[in-house]
């Protein structure tokens, strides 16, 4: 990775595509149910520069904390520009967070001001955690809240003379880490690390002003600031937007991304969606025609929207190798990434034609990679944060003394220098044969079943372990057919076997457990980024267990 420069900066970057593609389409929303707008470089600079204006006027003191509260949407990153060139710094909160969360936030980060933007819960939720005095404004998409908009600001406003550049090392945002446990910490970066990384990220992929990306993943996360805004602020590329849930597959077409990440379990969906339509078999023989085989893998590709994909990501949680197999097949290679907002996830990619299964990858161009004696993996990563804002002590902890991120993961790096993850530090339970056992690489094997979307396993002071799961949620109202029901439960059957055929014998499990309890975000079970509360699952089903265990049943439907 070559030296950071000053013209390496994101607001620096913006500014150049500004001045070269001032007329090129730079992001395009989708409203209305099909309806799209398009906006070049030179309006969202024009746009940012009024509202830019606008803060200014406002004589907030330098650096003051500017929240976001909002789904994905072009002006969530014209709303970021334009605070970046007032001279401050954005917190942006999940549009799916409890008042009670979205009130600590506002409070911890010392908010000034609260743009609001495209959300669901508004009325029944959030507007219930927004201190009654904090001063808000309102993306055009945004719900009725009786705040002055966006467009009434910046069509009487004119806009700054200047383009304002930051320092390096200035504050450039805040990132609340949804945390598994606690309240959510405040990840603070400079300037410095999340450019020095979007360059280093550029480099791997080769990404350019002709790429074309889909943001959808939650901005206000670490993954999709970097992918999406950050990516497309230095190398230019072209960024479209999802409306909704039930209009992804037309977004996704529209789109026709060059660059597209996204988890597991949509990589999952995908291909259930290919069998719907042609049966594995059928679909497998057809791929073994020479003439057929790449008509085929086109039409396939082409009927899910990845048709123009070059480079395809998997991150949140390991990829089982099946499924990597079978995408390679197609002719697309998903490569996986490691990373925590405490790095601005840059730490480890799969390196295209170097990946193993089962492990993450190499460590990205200036990262340092080691384990502790005790197995963590500690990063020392140009990206790695300024430090937990207003923690001092915990900042503290969360390095080495000679630098290096503590990541409370742990790992394995084989002889190439390849990472694998195996599982939380602190997540380590023993059974009353006095063993430890590692929940994750179970849950691993696990989710990969298509009925479940997620599961959680447990067992401290019992003989063996069990497993909680959810069934998919699209696959719920089908249970009340017995058929199907029958259909499901004897594939739990044989996950549960398939399973322990793959672990150790001190790990088996003694049964899986369908719940009847739905876990989400708002009743605190998962984390924004759907990462499982151990904790808080654990205490749904406290209550249970003995008489679980005294069943003898293999799969029980609580």
């Amino acid at each position: 990775m070559t030296t950071l420069s000053n013209d390496d900066l994101l607001l620096q970057r913006f500014y150049t595509h500004c001045s070269e593609r001032p007329s090129a389409v730079y992001l395009t929303q989708p409203h209305s149910g099909g309806q799209t707008t398009d906006y070049t470089f030179a309006q969202v600079l024009e746009q940012a520069q009024r509202m830019a204006a606008h803060l200014r006027s406002l004589s907030l003191p330098p650096q003051s904390k500017i929240a976001m509260l909002s789904k994905n949407c072009a002006h969530f990153f014209m709303a970021e520009l334009a605070i970046w060139m007032a001279g401050h710094v954005t917190v942006a909160l999940y549009p799916t967070l409890n008042r009670d969360t979205v009130s600590y936030i506002l409070e911890h980060s010392d908010a000034q001001l609260l743009f609001v933007g495209k959300l669901d819960t508004w009325d029944d939720e959030l507007k219930h955690g927004v201190p009654e005095d904090l001063p808000r404004l309102a993306f055009p998409n945004a719900p009725k809240t009786g705040d002055t908009r966006w467009d009434d600001i910046v069509s009487r406003t004119e806009p700054i003379s200047d383009r304002p550049v930051r320092d390096p090392d200035d504050e450039s945002l805040i990132i609340y880490t949804s945390g598994s446990t606690g309240q959510p910490k405040g990840v603070l970066h400079s300037f410095r690390t999340i450019s020095v990384t979007t360059q280093g990220l550029v480099e791997v992929l080769g990404a350019t002003k002709e790429d074309r990306e889909l943001s959808y993943l939650p901005l206000a996360h670490g993954m999709d600031r970097w992918l999406s805004e950050c990516v497309s602020l230095y190398s230019g590329c072209h960024v479209f937007f999802a409306e909704s849930l039930t209009t992804f597959v037309a977004d996704l077409g529209r789109a026709r991304p060059t660059l597209f990440v996204s988890v597991p379990r949509l990589w999952l969906k995908f291909q259930l969606g290919v069998f719907s339509k042609m049966p594995p078999k059928k679909l497998n023989l057809f791929l073994k025609i020479p003439i057929l085989s790449g008509i085929v893998k086109k039409k396939v590709l082409t009927n899910l929207g990845l048709d123009s994909v070059r480079f395809a990501g998997s991150g949140s949680a390991p990829i089982p190798a099946e499924l990597l197999a079978w995408y390679r097949n197609l002719g697309l290679e998903l490569l996986e990434g490691y990373g925590m907002s405490e790095n601005f996830n840059y730490s480890h990619i799969t390196m295209p034609g170097r990946g193993r299964a089962g492990y993450i990858g190499h460590p990205y161009p200036g990262v340092d990679c080691k384990l502790s004696a005790e197995g963590e993996i500690l990063i020392k990563s140009p990206g790695n944060m300024v430090g937990y804002y207003k923690d001092p002590a915990r900042t503290a902890d969360a390095f080495t003394a000679d630098g290096f991120l503590k990541t409370g993961d742990r790992g394995e790096i084989d002889s190439d220098g390849r990472l694998r993850i195996t599982g939380r530090v602190k997540e380590l339970f023993k059974t009353s044969k006095g063993k430890y056992v590692a929940p994750a690489p179970i849950e691993n094997l696990i989710n990969i079943d298509p009925h479940i979307e997620l599961s959680l396993v447990g067992g401290s002071g019992y003989p063996t372990t069990h497993a909680v799961v959810q069934i998919a949620e699209d696959m719920l109202p089908r249970l009340s057919d017995a058929a199907f029901k029958s259909e499901v439960d004897a594939s739990l059957h044989a996950l549960l076997g398939k399973v322990n055929g793959e672990i150790e014998a001190y790990e088996k499990l003694g049964f899986i457990v369908v719940s009847s309890k739905r876990w989400t975000i708002e009743g605190g079970q998962l984390t924004p980024t759907m990462k499982i509360m151990r904790s808080k699952i654990e205490d749904l089903y406290a209550e249970n267990l003995d008489a679980w265990y005294a069943m003898g049943k293999k799969v029980i439907w609580d």
